[in-house]
């Protein structure tokens, strides 16, 4: 894993879609790109309508670090509630540092490679399943990167692909290294 760490991205990127009138608050938040055995990614779907306005996008699974947690323990949490998945996570892909301003909202998004172990049931949320219809798509790299792309049509589907089409791609040159070897 010493490898990988050497070159952990860090990406820093602003809210250029509202404006930035004060920040309130900071959110830890860990992020999983998961794939298989075939090659296929795994992300959430979700269709909301609220401050961000109405979007239907592609999001990287994960949620925010909860008090007492640390990032391994995180994000096989959300894996688990968000795709019904168990991992194995190979590394740290990196973090991004970006903004929500239209919740006044400062993220550190932190990004893991992982691989899937198994398959079972998700743990959703009501806000998920009522306000967000989460839903489960498996894409392969290349249908993935133009998922982000489509969704740019939204202000949220813009800072959503900023932050993580990098890390999505970073992730692929990192399978690409270790099947290499």
């Amino acid at each position: 894993m010493g490898e990988t760490e050497a070159k952990e991205l860090f990406i820093e990127l602003e809210d250029n879609e509202w404006p930035k009138e004060y920040i309130t608050h900071d959110r830890q938040i860990a992020r999983g790109i998961v794939y298989d055995e075939a090659g296929n990614f795994y992300f959430v779907r979700a269709e909301r309508d609220d401050l961000f306005g109405k979007a239907t996008m592609i999001e990287t699974a994960g949620g925010g670090v909860e008090s007492g947690e640390n990032l391994a323990e995180a994000i096989r949490r959300e894996l688990s509630e968000e795709l019904g998945v168990e991992v194995e996570v190979l590394g740290k892909i990196g973090v991004v540092s970006d903004y929500y301003n239209v919740i006044h909202r400062h993220n550190l998004t932190n990004y893991f490679l992982c691989k899937v172990v198994s398959f079972g049931e998700k743990h959703l949320t009501k806000d998920e399943v009522e306000n967000f219809h989460l839903s489960t798509l498996k894409l392969p790299f290349e249908e993935a990167v133009k998922e982000y792309e489509l969704r740019r049509e939204t202000p949220i589907g813009r800072l959503v692909a900023n932050r993580e089409l990098p890390m999505l791609r970073r992730a692929q040159e990192m399978i690409r290294e270790s099947e290499a070897k």
